[in-house]
């Protein structure tokens, strides 16, 4: 009997194990199938966009961004003027997409010396820019990740920046042109203490990033990622050389699986996305505004040529990709292609996606295709993530852009073979029985190809802590937050400048000139945005922006015409005192006053008695009251 009670207790012990190693399990497969949530982005791309809402309406609005060589880098222009016909090194247009300011960067910002400045490359600079931007975009106060997680994957290819040796950049260099250093000095700059990951498979470097950096988040690696890519042309060689290989377009610009493909066209950019499990973005009340519900990678292997891209590879990682998001080729609306003009890679890829999701589609939903790079050129190490950006805009605004520079359909692609049209034209996309999706493809000339497919977040799924998609309150967009109140509170300021129901905007910056920078880009965004409300850009500028920066400045007003006159007479620079705003510089020597009031036991002449008994006391007490008399 006693054996047959051990067997029981026994038995009952195993299943119980048994019960929890099955949900543990379950658990583990769930993560690893879990899509990742975007929660913010940063970018910098030609035709001077400077973030997300700009690129969008670049591109939306059929903005053709390339441009002549840029006249303030030294390229030797003269030597590419193209005059002598038979030097196949300088016959090719003069025309890219490129960056205003590329050598621009705020070093004192973060804490790099002009030397050390100098001695980065312009990719490092503006990398570490964009990821400070894409932060905010998400919410996050930079400075809040310290000591944390957080991890970065960044698509670069080694540029051939050098700094000159007048400049005094002597024992910098090395680390300013590693790239291997590109995203170590992100996680530096901010503290960040997860994965540091420099990725170059060249053209899908970013897109690259990005699958490895989702895979972190699922793996447990790290908690929040930044992801994405950049490009900037130190010098003109890669024109030169493709040149030398008959790959550029005549006139210097993509023209994505038209009969007119002539070859490709370069440009530069750099794009940054932030990432989370979509649950954690949940919980954490995080805006969400499109999920990374699948990706793969793969290699083209053995084929016609090093660089000549592969079709059947192409297809069997689309195929990888939809099976991680647990799709079929049907349930995606549209695929923002590789796409880069040239005669060759088009048709094949044109091809592989027919093969794909041209197959087996519902009747009348054909697989649109479009491609960025007809807008702003080849971005090289940025061209998926510029692909990503675009498609989540796309998402949020129910429309898909126009593919620029096609003539007609290309001739060398059988299109007969699938349900597959090109985005000619600017197109509706209206929401239906279940959520927008769109196919990303980036393709290397390593024949490294990744693809990923975005899906729309769901914003009728509750956040673990009920704040609904994490939309709310968390920057100053266009998103409504009527629950939002960022009031001041119903107290009176001596001076009269804040009264029961007043608004604070809060800026703050490292420089005078930073700060007044700021103030002309809040009043530009606000003026823009006739629906915003002043609460809703109160408290995200008190909550998700950094406000420890010593330059300081608050604007007070009871509505948006009060505050908006503060912020013109600041950036007007009007003299004296500017009626709503108070400025000033923090940590320049002031006093701290402490004010230990007790414990609830307060009366009046409660410390006459210390002052009676203990002389020191009372000559403490009447030097701090004296000091206070006149401000109290």
């Amino acid at each position: 009997m006693e054996n047959q009670e051990k067997l029981f207790d026994y038995l009952k012990k195993t299943s119980a194990e048994l019960v929890q190693m099955r949900k543990r399990l379950r658990h583990m497969e769930a993560r690893e199938h879990e899509p990742v949530a975007i929660v913010g982005m940063g970018c910098r791309f030609p035709g001077g966009v400077e973030g997300p809402e700009g690129f969008w309406q670049l591109i939306a609005g059929g903005t053709d961004a390339m441009s002549g060589f840029p006249v303030d880098r030294d390229w030797n222009l003269e030597r590419l003027d193209g005059s002598d016909p038979g030097d196949e090194s300088t016959s090719f247009a003069r025309v890219g997409g490129f960056l205003d300011g590329a050598g621009g960067f705020d070093a004192e910002f973060f804490g790099i010396s002009p030397r050390e400045a100098l001695g980065m490359d312009p990719q490092q600079r503006l990398l570490l820019e964009t990821c400070w931007e894409a932060l905010e975009d998400a919410g996050i106060e930079p400075g809040s990740l310290r000591g944390s997680d957080t991890g970065v994957y960044a698509g670069i290819i080694a540029s051939d920046y050098q700094a000159g040796e007048q400049t005094g950049a002597d024992g910098y260099v090395m680390t300013g042109t590693a790239a291997s250093v590109a995203s170590g000095r992100v996680a530096y700059s901010l503290g960040l203490q997860g994965p540091a990951v420099s990725v170059d498979t060249a053209c899908s470097s970013s897109l690259m990033a990005i699958h490895l950096a989702a895979q972190a988040l699922r793996s447990g690696e790290c908690g929040i990622a930044l992801a994405g890519g950049v490009t900037v042309m130190a010098t003109p060689e890669t024109f030169v050389e493709f040149a030398r290989q008959r790959g550029l377009a005549a006139d210097g610009r993509c023209k994505p699986f038209a009969e007119a493909a002539d070859g490709t066209g370069w440009g530069e950019g750099v794009g940054v996305l932030v990432l989370e499990r979509l649950s954690v973005a949940r919980e954490r009340g995080h805006r969400v505004l499109a999920v990374i519900s699948g990706s793969a990678v793969n290699q083209d292997g053995a084929s016609n040529g090093l660089s000549a891209p592969n079709g059947p590879s192409q297809q069997r990682v689309i195929r990888a990709a939809l099976a991680s998001a647990g799709l079929q080729p049907g349930d995606v609306d549209v695929v923002e292609a590789h796409g880069t003009g040239t005669a060759l890679g088009d048709p094949i890829e044109a091809q592989a996606l027919l093969a794909t999701y041209g197959q087996s589609r519902p009747e009348g939903r054909p697989l649109l295709l479009g491609s960025v790079k007809s807008n702003i050129g080849h971005t090289q190490a940025a061209a998926g993530v510029a692909g990503v950006i675009k498609m989540v805009q796309a998402m949020r605004h129910g429309m898909l852009p126009q593919t620029l520079h096609v003539d007609a359909p290309s001739s060398h692609v059988d299109w007969s073979t699938g349900a597959v049209e090109l985005l000619s034209t600017a197109r509706e996309w209206p929401a239906g029985s279940g959520p927008r999706r769109a196919g990303v493809s980036a393709f290397g000339i390593s024949g490294t190809n990744v693809h990923l497919i975005l899906e729309e977040p769901n914003l009728n799924v509750p956040a673990l802590d009920g704040s609904g998609d994490g939309g709310e309150a968390l920057e100053a967009t266009a998103q409504d937050v009527s629950a939002v109140d960022a009031s001041v509170p119903d107290a009176v300021v001596a001076d009269g400048l804040v009264s029961a129901g007043s608004v604070a905007w809060v800026l703050s910056a490292r420089s005078d000139v930073a700060l007044a920078a700021q103030v002309g880009r809040l009043a530009e965004f606000v003026v823009a945005r006739p629906e915003v409300s002043v609460r809703d850009v109160a408290f995200s500028l008190a909550a998700t922006r950094t406000t420890g920066f010593a330059h300081r400045l608050v604007v007070v007003g009871r509505d948006r015409g009060q505050l908006l006159e503060g912020l013109g007479g600041v950036a007007a620079g009007v003299g004296g005192v500017v009626p709503g705003v108070v400025s000033g510089v923090a940590g320049g020597g002031g006093g701290v006053a402490v004010v230990f009031s007790g414990q609830g036991s307060q009366r009046v002449g409660m410390g006459l008695g210390l002052c009676e008994v203990f002389p020191v006391f009372a000559e403490a007490f009447d030097e701090v009251c004296g000091r206070f008399e006149g401000l109290l």
